[in-house]
């Protein structure tokens, strides 16, 4: 794991880019294999399913936790004291839930709203054209939630090149948002592009959050 962090550090540095935050996709590995990360520098660890945070949270040393799969409105309590940023708000009744169970806890939420640019059945987020209504709508309705910035997947291509447009296009979207609305719970910190077949494209337009899995950990094994 040393090796294939440092070799990753190495091809983030060769892209030229300062300030690209790595959050280490820890889908199915276990709290050894994530405290190994930590101790080996990982500051960031990024979840897919409320129940693996709930498992490993106790056994983990300290991280900042992230969100970055789906998230079910009835998880939204199961999480909302654990994590540090919600990556996946893709409509104003998840993000009403988040306000919600963020005020019962006393400590507003970060979140990222996660954009669709391909408009792919199989992945979540929204249309391009509807990230302004939907951050309006939070902004005016969910004073327990900070909108951090955006996130997107890319559809899959043989050759990561073919992914360019559709990053291109969710960081013309970042750039308008962040320069067009002025709001206090509005921070544009974070944009949330590109895993490990695809980072260095997504960093070259524009990325500032990479969320890498394999790249660290290895093939994932299912069981």
């Amino acid at each position: 794991m040393m090796k294939s962090l440092e070799t990753l550090k190495e091809n983030i540095e060769k892209l030229k880019r300062d300030g690209v935050l790595l959050c280490a996709v820890t889908k199915t590995r276990s709290a050894d294999e994530i405290n190994m990360a930590i101790e080996a520098g990982i500051t960031d660890i990024g979840e897919n399913k409320v129940q693996e945070i709930i498992d490993k949270y106790p056994h983990v040393n300290n991280v900042r936790w992230h969100m970055i799969g789906h998230l079910q409105t009835n998880k939204v309590k199961q999480i909302i004291d654990k994590v540090d940023l919600i990556h996946s708000v893709d409509s104003l009744r998840l993000a009403e839930e988040i306000d919600k169970r963020a005020g019962q806890h006393g400590k507003p939420m970060n979140i990222l709203i996660q954009v669709n640019p391909a408009m792919e059945e199989s992945k979540f987020g929204i249309a391009g054209e509807d990230t302004g209504n939907l951050i309006k709508e939070i902004l005016d309705k969910c004073p327990n939630v900070i909108i951090k910035g955006l996130m997107c997947m890319a559809p899959y291509f043989d050759d990561s090149e073919d992914t360019a447009v559709y990053f291109a296009a969710v960081k013309g979207l970042y750039d308008k948002y962040s320069g067009e609305i002025n709001h206090e719970r509005l921070d544009f910190t974070f944009l949330s592009m590109g895993m490990s077949h695809d980072f260095e494209v997504a960093i070259r337009e524009g990325a500032n959050l990479i969320r890498i899995g394999t790249a660290i950990f290895g093939e994932r094994e299912y069981k």
